[in-house]
Formats: C-alpha cells, structure tokens, sequence
C-alpha cells in the first residue's frame, strides 16, 4: 500500500475530522501523560485552522490540516527510501502538485526541519468541492517494499477506521483492557460521559480531561 491507495480509502474531509477527533479523545482517556499518546488534536491550531496528528515516538509522524479549503496531509517514516534526507529534499513527486491553496502547509515550518526542508514522505490533499482525495505523480523506488513511503503503518486507523481495529491497537500499544462498548460511543461523536471514561480508565475522571476536551473540540456532558 502506498499513498494512492490510502487516498483511494478516506472518507469525506468532515468525516475523517471527527474521526481523527475521536482518536485523539480516546488517546487523552487511555493516556493522562502526553507524552505517552500516539493522537492528538488542536482544534483552534490557527485562527482558522484545526490540526489532527499522530507521532510514534520513533520518529513518525502524520499531521492533517483542516480549513475552509479542504484538507492537507502530510506523513513522515524516518525509515522510508523516501525520506527527503536520503536525497536532496523531498521525493520527485511527493509535493510537485500540491495545490496553490495548500502551499503555505508545504512551507508550514512545524513540517519543515531547522533548514526550511519539508519533513515528508507522504502527502494528499482534498480541496472543498473535490470529490476525492489526491495524492502527487509518484515514481516509487524500484527495489521498494509494499510500504516505500511509509503510508501503510503511518494512516492504518484512517484507512481501517473500525472500533474493533483501534481497540487492537489500543490493547496492544497500551497493554491494558479497552471496552469495545465505550470505543463505539466516542466513534459515533456521542458526548463524552463519566462512565465511559471510567470504563477505559478508572484512574481519572471528566474533570481531569478538561483541558484535553477544550483543546480537541469534543462533546461531553
């Protein structure tokens, strides 16, 4: 899998918004230290601007860009042949086509290194009024695995946006139970209640989560 196929299986900007909001709740719940989570979610990241990402704490990361004009993605895997410090820069291809409205993300300078150089091996974007999400012409390396860019581990719980797949992963990257029950409530963007934070964590409660529930923007009651 790589980038044209993930962009083949998003959904809708405003459906995979609340989606990445969702993980990023779920991620606050099971995790009370930052530094621990895999999601986040800034929904006042600019004036008029919200910003779903993910790091792994190896050196990958996804950041999505949300506005009035669309979306914009960007993934980094540090192990990619792709990587834009394997070469001279970003991979032929990878930013070449981006849309003019999505330029500023491209030179944004939380995805660029100290030098200025965009940190990327995978990008997409979807425009307000696209029917579709598009990704640039690509030349992939020719002795590249199933994942040259990195695109298959970095967006696995957008392309597979099942509760059951995020409570895998949960149980494995957390090593503690996760309730299917409570994973489906936050997935269908109900109000985030008491009881289902304690039945994912019962070390914490909705007071402590209220500062994480301002910043990612989700209901709760």
């Amino acid at each position: 899998m790589n980038v044209h196929d993930v962009a083949r299986c998003l959904p809708a900007v405003a459906v995979l918004r609340e989606h990445c909001r969702s993980l990023a709740i779920l991620d606050a719940v099971l995790s009370p230290e930052w530094e621990s989570r895999r999601h986040s979610f800034d929904a006042r990241w600019s004036g008029t601007e919200s910003m779903a990402s993910m790091r792994n704490g190896s050196g990958d990361e996804y950041s999505i860009v949300f506005s009035d004009a669309g979306a914009y993605v960007r993934g980094f895997d540090h192990e990619s042949p792709m990587s834009p410090y394997a070469g001279d820069g970003p991979w032929p291809g990878v930013l070449d086509e981006v849309p003019e409205v999505f330029r500023a993300c491209v030179e944004e300078p939380a995805f660029c290194d100290e030098d200025g150089m965009p940190v990327v091996t995978a990008c997409m974007w979807r425009r307000a009024g696209d029917n579709r999400w598009q990704a640039g012409t690509i030349e992939f390396p020719e002795d590249a695995t199933e994942d040259p860019d990195g695109a298959t581990h970095l967006f696995q719980l957008l392309v597979d946006r099942s509760p059951e797949a995020f409570r895998r992963w949960a149980r494995d990257y957390y090593e503690v139970p996760v309730g299917l029950a409570a994973v489906r409530h936050v997935f269908s963007s109900r109000p985030l209640t008491e009881e289902v934070i304690r039945s994912l964590n019962s070390d914490i409660g909705m007071a402590d989560l209220s500062g994480d529930i301002a910043e990612i923007g989700y209901s709760a009651r």
